[in-house]
């Protein structure tokens, strides 16, 4: 599966956000993510400094942009679905009956977000960036307590971009530990398209990058999200990846067995 994040990169642009929602759907991707909130639940911070906040505004969704965005990806059959940021808009996507919800890194500590969550939606997914041991250890408590089927935990580093060296695939391999009966999926920030292909071999099913179709639009996500040909190369990748870790077993394959049954003992030994 792959999710292309779109998050809040259309700018408010609901042109641009169907352009993107197209591109994404042409470039491979299986999902298109959005990201909701409201900005009048927005706290006082850097963003108040640096002009951020005012593109929060811009760029906040209300309900009948949702449903444009929903009805134009039902429109060329790719789903759409949100990230939350607080429980009332949860809540809200929720009363739309959308049946998938994202819980962002952001929110990791959260936990009465994810209960909501869990007990409210058919498909949740976790980013379970800049958080403690301590933290992923209670939410794979409460994922014990909630019965809840349909849950994909995706390693993240939430930097923007991710440099390389701090990927940090090996990380998949504890979280497996944690959440050894869900999905497991990678939420990369990175701006290789190789880094997925590497995290099919740690078991990732799931991708999400986010996605933009012009570096030079504004905001700081468009600036490292991938473009329309790098996300189809990525989409590539990783499936080429899956194909070469299928376990195939240890004697020789079918395709092998012209080199067996005619070019073994070819040449002579001459003692």
């Amino acid at each position: 599966m792959y999710i292309s994040e779109i998050g809040w990169n259309f700018m408010g642009d609901m042109e641009l956000a169907k352009k993107m929602i197209l591109k994404s759907k042409e470039s491979g991707a299986t999902l298109v993510k959005f990201q909701y909130w409201q900005e009048k639940y927005l706290k006082k911070g850097a963003w108040d400094e640096d002009g951020r906040r005012e593109i929060y505004t811009s760029a906040q969704l209300n309900e009948e942009k949702i449903h444009l965005i929903k009805s134009f990806s039902e429109e060329i059959n790719i789903p759409c679905f949100f990230s939350v940021f607080n429980k009332q808009d949860a809540k809200f996507i929720n009363n739309l009956k959308f049946k998938r919800i994202k819980i962002p890194s952001h929110e990791i500590a959260n936990l009465d977000l994810i209960k909501y969550c869990f007990e409210s939606f058919e498909e949740v997914y976790l980013s379970a960036g800049a958080s403690t041991e301590k933290e992923i250890e209670k939410i794979a408590d409460l994922t014990q307590k909630i019965k809840i089927k349909n849950l994909t935990v995706m390693h993240c580093v939430s930097c923007y971009p991710c440099e390389m060296e701090n990927v940090n695939l090996p990380r998949l391999i504890s979280l497996k530990k944690y959440f050894p009966n869900f999905t497991l999926g990678l939420s990369d920030h990175s701006q290789s398209t190789i880094v997925p292909a590497i995290a099919a071999a740690f078991g990732v099913e799931v991708i999400e990058k986010h996605f933009t179709t012009d570096h030079n639009l504004p905001g700081r996500d468009n600036k490292f999200a991938l473009l329309p040909e790098e996300f189809r190369l990525m989409v590539q990748n990783h499936k080429q990846a899956l194909l070469a870790l299928k376990d195939k077993g240890f004697d020789y394959q079918k395709c092998e067995s012209d080199t067996v049954n005619n070019y073994r003992g070819r040449w002579n030994n001459i003692s």
